[in-house]
């Protein structure tokens, strides 16, 4: 077998995301696996088609990240965008169900009555591993409720996509900014993306934990994994809690401050730490936790009807979002982009640091994905020099004790 240079140089920079696309264009030569602590990884088993090398070499987001794209407005923070608004599903049950107000959800189901799509490719609950993640065909609003959640475990949507796209109809596509990423350079290089998926929603990412993660909470909250029959990151609320469900029906709970806060954060892949795109900036509508901040300018994550923060990006994105309003799937208020700061300053503080932390990759010799349309300079000039130094230093420092 010749290895693959483009997985062999995202294997060295520890850059993979765990999107699955290289698995689905490299068929039987590359197969997904779960890696200690618990992440999506490809194996290459045979040699990959000059042309299936080629492929991935221009769609790995562990490799590359070009967000071009066209948009009145072009924000160093929050990408482009058409609208900002914030707003919530109109199902009340679909409101309180999902993890932060059911926008995502609500304008899937229009997509799937108005006829747009046949069907939705997500991310669900693996029906054998209750911690662990499966990609999803919802054909049905009822199917869209029961992927709808926050999964923060590893996911895959594009490791089945090139059958998705030999098979009939047309499909709309929700996944991490990476795995939109991946999908509009795919469209670059296969017409069928743009032809046959009309719709791809995104929504903000804090980053990946590992699988480990999530089984410290479940030792937190004294339940066994061989007794848990299902669970939830989060949800059922707003933010909602981990909830644990046991084989004797009875449930264990974690509020999402201790869970997320202090547990899953701590377990995020590389790749996410050196994210140029956690805001969707690739989809065509992008959606987030519209959290209200306190006194001191941090998320109140205190119990409450749940609010989503709503970008769309493109004029395809403008038409669903538009025709969603007007049905009364959504309902919405128009929000100034200055006002995203207050809502997600971990984003703001990720972006800012971007630079620095990619000269960290490159001073202690991994390799450093390609970027661009990002506007990553802008966005470090708002932050002071002695940030981006504590920055720097901190990865470098990380990425020394992790070799060792």
């Amino acid at each position: 077998m010749t290895p693959s240079p483009a997985l062999t140089r995202v294997a060295r920079g520890d850059t993979c995301s765990g999107c699955g696309l290289c698995a689905s264009l490299g068929g039987d030569a590359v197969e997904l696996a779960t890696v200690a602590p618990g992440y999506i990884r490809p194996r290459q088993v045979a040699t990959l088609a000059p042309d299936t090398e080629a492929a991935i070499a221009v769609t790995c987001p562990g490799l590359i990240v070009d967000n071009c794209g066209d948009a009145p407005h072009d924000d160093p923070l929050w990408g482009r965008w058409r609208i900002t608004a914030t707003g919530h599903a109109t199902d009340a049950g679909l409101r309180h169900h999902a993890s932060s107000g059911g926008v995502l959800s609500a304008i899937l189901d229009h997509a799937l009555a108005s006829g747009l799509v046949d069907r939705v490719v997500q991310t669900g609950s693996d029906p054998t591993r209750p911690l662990a993640n499966a990609t999803v065909v919802s054909r049905s609003a009822a199917e869209v409720f029961a992927a709808a959640g926050s999964r923060y475990a590893g996911s895959s949507p594009l490791a089945d996509i090139v059958a998705q796209l030999d098979a009939p109809g047309c499909l709309a596509f929700v996944g991490k900014p990476c795995d939109v990423n991946a999908l509009r350079a795919l469209a670059r290089i296969d017409p069928r993306v743009d032809a046959k998926v009309p719709l791809m929603l995104a929504f903000f990412c804090a980053g990946v934990p590992s699988g480990d993660g999530a089984r410290r909470i479940l030792a937190a909250i004294d339940a066994p994994e061989d007794q848990v029959t299902a669970f939830r990151y989060r949800g059922d609320g707003w933010p909602g809690q981990a909830t644990a469900t046991l084989a004797d029906g009875s449930t264990r709970g974690m509020s999402y401050h201790d869970s997320w806060g202090q547990i899953l954060a701590k377990e995020i892949q590389f790749r996410c730490k050196i994210c140029p795109d956690a805001i969707g900036g690739a989809a065509d509508i992008a959606c987030a936790d519209a959290w209200y901040g306190d006194a001191k300018g941090y998320p109140d994550f205190t119990e409450q009807a749940g609010r989503s923060l709503v970008m769309v990006r493109t004029a395809r994105g403008e038409d669903i979002y538009r025709a969603a309003l007007a049905a009364g799937t959504i309902a919405v208020e128009p929000l100034d982009p200055a006002a995203i700061v207050r809502m997600q300053p971990s984003q703001v503080r990720r972006k800012r640091e971007l630079i620095a932390r990619l000269a960290a990759v490159a001073a202690t010799g991994r390799p450093v994905p390609r970027y661009s349309g990002v506007r990553l300079a802008a966005a470090a000039r708002q932050a002071p020099l002695r940030q981006h130094l504590r920055s720097f230093a901190g990865l470098v420092r990380r990425i020394v004790q992790r070799r060792a």
